[in-house]
C-alpha cells in the first residue's frame, strides 16, 4: 500500500481534500491520510467540514494554531518535518495556498518525498496577497502540478515549470459540489429564513483588504445598507470580519438592516443551499467565484484582481470596487445579467484524474 498524506489547514483546504480522500480509500493500493495542521480552527469552520464531507477524524494533528505568518510556516514546516522523518509516506498532497500549503511543500520536498500540489498554476499577478506567495513557492518546489484550468498550465510553463511535472485534472471545489448536491438541494436553508427563491444576495468578505481598513469597511457597510434596499441579504460573517466590525462600531449598524439577514459562518451544505437559490454573489473569496460560475449565478467579487481569470473570461464572475459594487448590483437587478459557460474539465471527475495521475507517478 501506498500511504498519501493529504494536507488540510483551512476550511477550503477541507473540500478539496474530502472528493481526494475518498477516490483514493475506494482503490487496493492507496492508503489516504489526513494531516489537519491546526492552522485555522473554528468548530464551525473545521469540524462540520469533516462531518459534511464523511471525513474520518485527522489521522494527524499538528496543532499549530494561530499566528503570524511566519510563526504559522514556521511551527508547521517544524511539527510536519518531525513526523515525515518518523514515519515517511510515499507521497504528499498540498492543496490550495495558506500557510500550511507552503511550509509543508517544503518540509517534504527537502527531505526528497515527492510532493503534488493540487490546484497549481494560479496567480493574481498581487504579491501583496500572502495567498500568492505561498502559491509561487509551492509551485516552484512541487514535484507534481495539478491545474485546474489551461491559465495555470500557462502560467507555470512561463515561469519555467518543466512541462512534464504540469497535467491539468480540472477544479476539485466541483467534484465537493456534486458529491453533496442532494444533501444541498435538501437543505432549502433560504425557507427557513423566510426568504424566496431566487430573491436575495448572499454575501461574502474576509479579506484584509476589504475588512481591516476602516474607512473602506464603513464605505462596504454604507453601500449593503442600500443594497438591501432593492434586495434582500444574507451575511454569513466571517470570524475576522466579525471581530473588526465590533471593534470599528459597525455590527449595530448592520443588525438594524430591516433588508439583511447576518448569520455565523455556516459548514458547506448549508452555505451551498444559499448559494444555489441565491439571485447573486457578493464575495471576495476564491472558491464561491467557481461555484457561481459552475452554477451560472451572477458573481461579483470585490477585488481587483483574481487568480481564477476563467471564472471572468468564460464564467458569471466581475471584478469590481467598493466604488462601482452598488452600480454593478443594480445592473444585475435591472436585467443586465452576465452569462457564462462551464469551463472544460469542471466536470466532478477530478479526483479520479488525480488518482490515475498518482498511481503513474508512483509507479
Amino acid at each position: 500500500m501506498k500511504t498519501i498524506h493529504l494536507i488540510a489547514a483551512a476550511r477550503p483546504n477541507f473540500m478539496k481534500i474530502a472528493p481526494l480522500y475518498h477516490a483514493l480509500k475506494q482503490t487496493d493500493w492507496a492508503d489516504p491520510v489526513i494531516v489537519h495542521t491546526g492552522q485555522h480552527y473554528d468548530i464551525n469552520m473545521s469540524d462540520a467540514f469533516f462531518t459534511d464531507f464523511q471525513l474520518p477524524d485527522p489521522h494527524i494533528h499538528l496543532g499549530v494554531g494561530s499566528g503570524t505568518h511566519a510563526q504559522q510556516t514556521g511551527r508547521v514546516m517544524i511539527a510536519y518535518e518531525e513526523i515525515l522523518m518518523n514515519t515517511p509516506p510515499d507521497m504528499v498532497v498540498v492543496v490550495g495556498d495558506v500557510n500550511s500549503t507552503a511550509a509543508a511543500t517544503m518540509a517534504a520536498v527537502k527531505l526528497g518525498i515527492p510532493t503534488a500540489h493540487l490546484e497549481a498554476g494560479l496567480r493574481s499577478f498581487d504579491r501583496t496577497m500572502p495567498e500568492e506567495i505561498n502559491r509561487l513557492v509551492t509551485d516552484a518546489l512541487a514535484d507534481l502540478l495539478w491545474t485546474p484550468s489551461p491559465d495555470g498550465d500557462e502560467n507555470l510553463l512561463r515561469e519555467g515549470v518543466a512541462p512534464e511535472k504540469v497535467e491539468r485534472v480540472g477544479n476539485i471545489m466541483i467534484d465537493s459540489l456534486e458529491m453533496l448536491r442532494s444533501r444541498i438541494e435538501a437543505e432549502q436553508l433560504f425557507m427557513t429564513l423566510g426568504l424566496t427563491a431566487g430573491e436575495y444576495g448572499l454575501i461574502t468578505l474576509h479579506r484584509p483588504s476589504n475588512v481591516d481598513d476602516r474607512e473602506t469597511l464603513e464605505k462596504i457597510c454604507g453601500i449593503i445598507g442600500n443594497i438591501t434596499e432593492r434586495l434582500p441579504c444574507v451575511f454569513p460573517i466571517h470570524p475576522r470580519t466579525r471581530k473588526n466590525m465590533e471593534t470599528f462600531g459597525f455590527m449595530t449598524r448592520l443588525e438594524a438592516l430591516p433588508g439583511l439577514k447576518i448569520l455565523e459562518p455556516l459548514s458547506y451544505i448549508p452555505f451551498m443551499s444559499l448559494v444555489f437559490h441565491s439571485r447573486m454573489l457578493i464575495t471576495d473569496s476564491g472558491g464561491v467565484q467557481e461555484e457561481s460560475t459552475y452554477l451560472g449565478i451572477p458573481c461579483l467579487t470585490l477585488r481587483p484582481n483574481t487568480e481564477r481569470p476563467v471564472t471572468v473570461t468564460e464564467g458569471t464572475n466581475q471584478l469590481c470596487t467598493p466604488a462601482d459594487l452598488e452600480a454593478n448590483v443594480n445592473s444585475i437587478l435591472n436585467g443586465g445579467r452576465k452569462t457564462g459557460q462551464k469551463p472544460a474539465m469542471w466536470d466532478g471527475k477530478t479526483a479520479e484524474r488525480v488518482v490515475a495521475s498518482i498511481r503513474r507517478y508512483l509507479s
